[in-house]
């Protein structure tokens, strides 16, 4: 089903449209159209909408019928809207494609090149140690067949501590341990998803996510974030699920990938009644909860509002601990953790117990090392975004609250050009279009702050070099293809 922006809606999206960069000239039906199209190429508006009836958006806009009209005739003439009598518009991109999400490896021996595709951080100081003692636990786990569908009764204790310190009840029953996030939110998938299914994203995203959705032949829509401000249009948002009432939602509340952003408390209430009204069910991202800056205050849990077991959340070891370290986990009703250990029988049996045990470990040691974390991302985030304000001036960033990447705004539609002229100069990007959908997204590039602050400044000069010498980049061709985490 479609969904369909209402006129007041557009109207706040597009904001100041007479007044955007380079339009005072032009006429106004021109301008519109204008910024429509850049909401469409940022993901803000996203593709396959209804747009409103031309007298709805211009009594929104306060304009001339005329002018909206001329409008929508401009989009249609440039690709970006398809009409069909008495049915109504909707949005397009030209010669609109999917953004394949094939190419993931990185070579190991590509020791010069800066990698900004990934943004992990290298393993913590406490991981040797925790190995050393979670070997030492591992023989009293010999003696049985070491094949734990729910995980071991020590890491989800743990899990479920958690969980109950920041304000929601757990107990070890709604806890499956998995082999990473990624592995979490597929099996969620199995579980919830038949092929074809609706699925409400954010746009921007996590690739790999939507390579996960894709895998399954969801049926995609997305919400789109603003790049500075709230994030998610509460108004939008909502609307979205009430009319396409999709299967699924999987959102990432807690310093959103790419964009930072942190969800609102009155959102998450908002947002569980909706979706409980609309029959759909949640998925909720928790992968940068235990990395707020700044002294950031964290919103309760998305699933402390949930009266009706709405809510899956995952999460997992690799942000604030090691990527290495494959540990993962879902939090959901226990009935629900039960089919899930089910289905995952047939899947891959267990996630290994010594891993586990070194998880328990470093969870045990979780304040001093999230506490150290949060000290070494804030100087690296700051060093990047002075770096960026010293060469790249045109670029806005907004500062995130946390998490472990920015959402840069470029000077022009060039984010995949960029990164394949960045190749050259030996730094890995992972391009805007790679966030979303439809090769949307070619104003901005993430930028993760995981390594050194002299790796970061480094980057951004070799980035500074290139970026006006984009003329010659033709069709954007990886060299090599990229990790993105």
């Amino acid at each position: 089903m479609t969904s369909q922006v209402r006129g007041t809606q557009l109207a706040r999206l597009l904001g100041q449209w007479h007044a955007l960069p380079g339009r005072r000239r032009s006429p106004d039906y021109a301008a519109l159209a204008a910024a429509v199209r850049g909401l469409l190429a940022d993901g803000r508006l996203p593709l396959g909408v209804r747009l409103p009836a031309e007298r709805e958006l211009a009594e929104a806009l306060r304009i001339s019928r005329t002018t909206v009209t001329a409008a929508y005739r401009e989009l249609r003439e440039t690709g970006h809207l398809a009409s069909r009598r008495g049915a109504g518009s909707w949005t397009m991109l030209p010669g609109t494609h999917r953004v394949a999400s094939t190419g993931l490896w990185t070579p190991l021996d590509d020791r010069d090149m800066i990698d900004l595709g990934v943004a992990a951080l290298a393993a913590p100081a406490q991981l040797v140690p925790a190995a050393r003692a979670a070997a030492e636990d591992l023989p009293r786990y010999l003696s049985g067949a070491g094949y734990h569908p729910t995980g071991i009764i020590e890491l989800r204790e743990a899990v479920a501590r958690s969980y109950t310190e920041r304000g929601l009840p757990t107990s070890p029953e709604q806890i499956m341990v998995t082999s990473g996030t990624q592995h979490a939110l597929d099996l969620v998938l199995r579980l919830t998803l038949s092929p074809g299914g609706g699925v409400l994203v954010e746009s921007p995203t996590y690739p790999n996510a939507l390579a996960a959705l894709a895998a399954r032949r969801a049926r995609i829509t997305t919400h789109g974030l603003a790049a500075d401000g709230a994030g998610w249009d509460a108004d939008l948002l909502l609307g979205s699920i009430r009319q396409t009432r999709p299967k699924l939602a999987y959102l990432i509340p807690e310093f959103q990938n790419p964009t930072g952003h942190l969800m609102a408390t009155e959102l998450r209430e908002r947002l569980v009644g909706a979706a409980h009204a609309a029959g759909t069910d949640l998925i909720i991202d928790e992968s940068f909860v235990d990395l707020p800056l700044d002294g950031t205050e964290l919103p309760p849990p998305t699933a402390t509002f949930d009266r009706h077991s709405r809510v899956i959340s995952i999460g997992g070891m690799s942000k604030p601990y090691w990527g290495g370290l494959r540990i993962g986990w879902v939090r959901a009703s226990a009935p629900q953790v039960q089919r899930l250990a089910a289905a995952r029988v047939g899947v891959d049996m267990a996630s290994p117990v010594l891993d586990q045990l070194v998880a328990v470990h470093l969870l045990a040691d979780a304040p001093a090392i999230v506490a150290a974390r949060q000290a070494q991302l804030t100087a690296q985030r700051d060093a990047l975004i002075g770096a960026l304000a010293d060469r790249l001036p045109d670029w806005r960033v907004a500062v995130p609250r946390g998490g472990v990447t920015l959402w840069a705004e470029l000077d022009g539609p060039i984010s995949s050009a960029l990164a394949r002229a960045a190749e050259e100069v030996g730094v890995r990007l992972a391009p805007g279009p790679r966030f979303g959908l439809d090769g949307t997204l070619e104003r901005f590039l993430r930028l993760p702050f995981t390594l050194s602050a002299a790796d970061l400044v480094e980057a951004v000069g070799r980035l500074a070099a290139v970026r006006y010498d984009l003329d010659r980049a033709g069709r954007p061709q990886w060299r090599e293809p990229s990790v993105i985490a």
